[in-house]
This record gives structure tokens, sequence and C-alpha cells, in this order.
């Protein structure tokens, strides 16, 4: 009797340690405090309309400029070409897929790109919009020049060198391009205040590549010849790099570079040698670096809940043979990319 009271007893003492013929338990854990996972690192994808021109370049030096002030990860990645749509959209559902922080921009299509942009506010992932303005309101900030001042001035400019008298044409850029419309809109406000200068074609698109330009250019300008061979018209007005570099090449090739009066948009190293060879007699420049370093440091602010303003505009120069040499000026036309850019 004494012996099965002291087993139950022994029993009894230990349960809170051992059950009685079972497995010891686990002692209990000792109390920490929680430690905070690890914030994740900010990953922005820039996604330009193309990735030849040197304005995109540019583009992505000032990004660059950002990420390494900032301390985040940018993923460069565009088209090609820049009509190429379908290949854009892709890229922004793709960046969608892997989660990344945040986009910035450049759509090739104001309306085209709308419904990726708004998918990306669906996922909580923020877009800023670069250069050129986007249908609807999912972005967060739209940083860019003021696109149809810009064209303003190429048609002050351009009424300017030609004493307000002449005639002109206009080679547009390509349909959808909302930059490139604006820059159109305004050049043909600012010419149509000179009664003097008659605008003979405004309808032709030099479209988005530096061949398809030339080609345009070439089309254009040849029914606009006198039996001599020498141009009819006065002057002439090109909305970006490409179209202006393709108008250019049209006419060195017809032996009329310099012969008319040529204003253009946006730099390239043949564009600045034009104009100091007085082939081209104005040519207006955004600042893309900027416009790139902005739309990264933007969309940090905007991750860490800073407030940032819903239009930043970055500015437009008219750039001339007479003022192209001043340091402000030179940069913009050719800026030094290499400490930001791989070779």
């Amino acid at each position: 009797m004494r012996s099965v009271l002291s087993i139950s007893l022994s029993c009894a003492i230990a349960l809170a340690l051992t059950s009685c013929g079972g497995k010891k338990q686990d002692a209990p854990a000792a109390t920490t405090e929680a430690k905070p996972a690890a914030a994740k690192r900010i990953s922005i994808a820039v996604i330009p309309k193309g990735t030849t021109h040197e304005f995109w370049k540019s583009i992505h030096a000032g990004a660059v400029k950002a990420a390494r002030e900032l301390d985040v990860d940018i993923i460069w990645k565009g088209p090609l070409k820049e009509d190429d749509r379908e290949d854009q959209i892709k890229v922004v559902e793709n960046f969608i897929s892997r989660g990344v922080s945040g986009i910035v921009l450049a759509p090739l299509d104001d309306v085209a790109l709308k419904t990726p942009v708004q998918a990306a506010a669906e996922r909580a992932i923020p877009t800023i919009i670069i250069d050129s303005g986007l249908q609807g309101d999912a972005q967060v900030s739209f940083i860019a020049t003021d696109n149809f001042n810009g064209g303003k001035m190429a048609g002050e400019r351009l009424a300017e060198v030609l004493g307000g008298k002449g005639k002109v044409v206009m080679l547009r850029y390509q349909e959808g391009s909302a930059s490139t419309m604006k820059r159109e809109a305004g050049f043909m406000e600012a010419i149509g205040k000179h009664k003097g200068i008659q605008v003979v074609s405004d309808n032709q698109y030099g479209g988005a590549t530096r061949d398809s330009a030339l080609t345009a250019s070439e089309n254009l300008l040849s029914p606009m010849k006198t039996p001599t061979g020498a141009l009819i018209i006065d002057g002439i007005y090109c909305p970006n790099e490409s179209t202006t570099f393709g108008m250019l090449r049209a006419l060195q090739n017809g032996g009329h570079a310099g012969r008319v009066k040529f204003v253009g948009f946006d730099s390239s190293a043949e564009l600045v040698e034009a104009m100091k060879n007085n082939e081209i007699h104005g040519l207006i420049l955004q600042d893309p670096m900027k416009m790139g370093y902005l739309g990264v440091k933007s969309m940090v602010s905007h991750l860490k809940g800073e407030q940032i303003e819903p239009v930043i505009d970055t500015g437009a120069v008219l750039v001339t043979p007479e003022n192209m040499a001043e340091p402000e000026v030179k940069n913009l036309l050719s800026p030094d990319l290499s400490k930001w850019l791989d070779s």
C-alpha cells in the first residue's frame, strides 16, 4: 500500500516536469523582444520610350546619379524603338509581376500606357511619369519640359531668323506622343501670329527612327523644288532629335543645308556640329539628365511618405550659334555622361 502511494506521490510531484510513463516536456522558451524584419531594399524600374537616342542616355545618367546618392536600386529597360508600344506595355507588366517598389515611365502613347499604369496602382506600385504625358490620374507626379512652351520658343526663333516672312514646313514626329504633339501645337500657335509667314506643310510624320525621318524628310522636300533644284521654302521646324537629324541629313544630301532656316529640338553630336556650321539656326534643349534624376528622387520621396509636387517643370533653353559656347548651354548640348554610364 505504501509502495503504491509513494509511486503516486512521485508522479504527482513530477507531473509539472514529466508525464508519468511519458516523455519529458519542453521547458518554456526565454522571453525576448521580437526583432524587426529587415526593410526591403527600394528598387525602381526606369522605363524610357527607347534606348538609342542621346536624350534617353541622358535620362539614364540622371537616374543613375540619383540612385547612387540615395542608395537605391534602379532597373533600366525600355523598347529598342520609340514606336513599339506593345513592347513597352510588356516591360511595364513584367515589372509589376516582379514587384518593384515603383516605376518611372516615359510613356510612348498617352492612351495605350494608361491601363498598365492603372494596374500598377492597383498592386500598390506607384508610377511617376516623365517626359511625355499620360491620360488618367493613376500616376503620382508628372516631371517634364513644358513642351507647349518649348514649341512656342521654336516658332518665335524661326520667325526671328526669317525676319517675319517666308514659307515654312513642319515635320511632325508620330501620333500618340503627347510631348511632341504639344511642341507642334506650340509652334503652330507662335508661327501663326506672324502674318507674313505661310505654313505650306504640317501634316507629315517622320516616325521614331533617324532612318524613317530621313525618308519622310526627303519625301516632304521633293515636291518643294524649283526647276533648278532649289527649295521653294524658307524655313523648317522639327520637334525631336530623330526628326531634326533626319531633316538635317536630307538637307545635306540635297545640297540645301544652311540655305534654309532650320530650328529643331534636342541635341546630339551631329546636331551640335551642324549648328557650328550654321546649318541649324536654333535648338530647343530640355534637361533630360535632370528629368531622370528628379524622376528617381521624387519616387524615393513618395515611397518614404513625403509630399511631392504633382507637376514638375524641368525647363527648356533656346540654343543658337551665338550662345552655344556659353558654359551652361555647352553642358546641355554635350553632357559628359561617362561618370554615370558604362561606355
